[in-house]
């Protein structure tokens, strides 16, 4: 069950102009040592601190309002999974935020893009059950579109 989405969009020239004004400060205030050393190693820098900047602010949207100052910039870790796909990780204060619940185990799922000038994320949050109290509407089915080999959709 999907209990939160954010989405952020950064501009990649104001990433790369902080990164000329401050330097290594502008990363050390956004990013965990492991995520400093990924984004030094990188061709464009900018591109990379700019989709983890965009995919820590989703995961906070994801969360809303449940995790005020819990959430930081250095809590939230934007790492690789054995396959090489961004995954999100959760350190210090915020690792309670997947903890069971009352809608159980939750998980972070999160898809970055980025070009020379913009980075994106989206985050999903999700739960492996039901609120207590809660019901689905409906048959809880989605309404699948049937396409027509060769007609348009």
């Amino acid at each position: 069950m999907i209990v939160g989405v954010g989405v952020d969009v950064v501009d990649v020239a104001r990433v790369r102009r902080m990164v000329e004004r401050w330097g290594d400060r502008t990363l050390r205030r956004f990013l965990t040592p492991q995520e400093r050393r990924y984004v030094s190693r990188q061709v464009h820098p900018a591109e990379h601190l700019a989709a983890r900047i965009a995919a820590k602010e989703a995961v906070v949207k994801a969360f809303g309002d449940s995790c005020a100052g819990r959430l930081t910039w250095r809590t939230i870790e934007v790492a690789r999974n054995t396959r090489g796909r961004p995954d999100i990780r959760l350190l210090g204060a915020a690792r309670g935020l997947l903890a069971a619940s009352a809608v159980g185990h939750r998980s972070l799922h999160v898809s970055l893009t980025h070009t020379h000038t913009h980075a994106a994320a989206n985050v999903i949050l999700v739960a492996d059950e039901m609120p207590e109290g809660s019901s689905r509407r409906g048959s809880g089915r989605i309404a699948q579109k049937r396409r027509v080999h060769g007609s348009p959709s």
